[in-house]
């Protein structure tokens, strides 16, 4: 039985799932985008996964690149994840001198940061699953809400998040974007 490809994507639009930038470095530049398709893999080593359409610019070149760093998004930053959603599709990737990276690139006000490594890259039909080995997490600390994507669109999560009681920590990262 064929499955629709439009009917499995609203499908799957039902799962409600958090936001994240991953930046990479491609020939000296940071090249980022945005990607819901995130979850950590395990914890022993520590991996994430994310996924990436084998067509699209970011698709291209994350087999040249050795390491990248998942933004996750809180609600604030929904015109950064917007940005960063149409980014790939210019004919020319823009500049994004108005965004504010931190270190690994870290986006600015981003309440947590996983440092990766390239660990794998493995064929996923029309997408690439890449999985970073973590090596430096950053957390805020801060009050906030999630971004949080749901049947095509941006949802507000109204409860306030609690609190991470621990003391932030900072990626630990040695190298030009440390």
């Amino acid at each position: 039985m064929a499955i629709d490809t439009r009917a499995f994507r609203h499908t799957a639009a039902q799962f409600a799932t958090g936001v994240t930038v991953i930046a990479m470095e491609s020939g000296g530049e940071i090249k980022a985008l945005t990607a819901n398709s995130f979850t950590s893999l395990s914890l022993d080593p520590p991996l994430v996964l994310f996924c990436l359409g084998k067509q699209g610019r970011a698709g291209q070149i994350i087999h040249s690149t050795t390491r990248f760093c998942v933004n996750i998004l809180a609600d604030h930053q929904r015109d950064l994840s917007a940005f960063f959603a149409g980014a790939w599709n210019a004919p020319t990737a823009p500049k994004f001198s108005f965004v504010k990276w931190e270190g690994t690139p870290r986006l600015e006000r981003c309440p947590a940061a996983i440092a990766c490594v390239l660990h794998a890259i493995h064929e996923g039909g029309d997408h690439w699953i890449v999985v970073g080995e973590v090596v430096g997490l950053y957390r805020s600390g801060e009050e906030c809400r999630p971004l949080v994507f749901y049947s095509g669109g941006y949802v507000t999560i109204e409860t306030p998040c609690v609190k991470i009681e621990d003391a932030p920590i900072s990626i630990a990262w040695s190298g030009p974007w440390g």
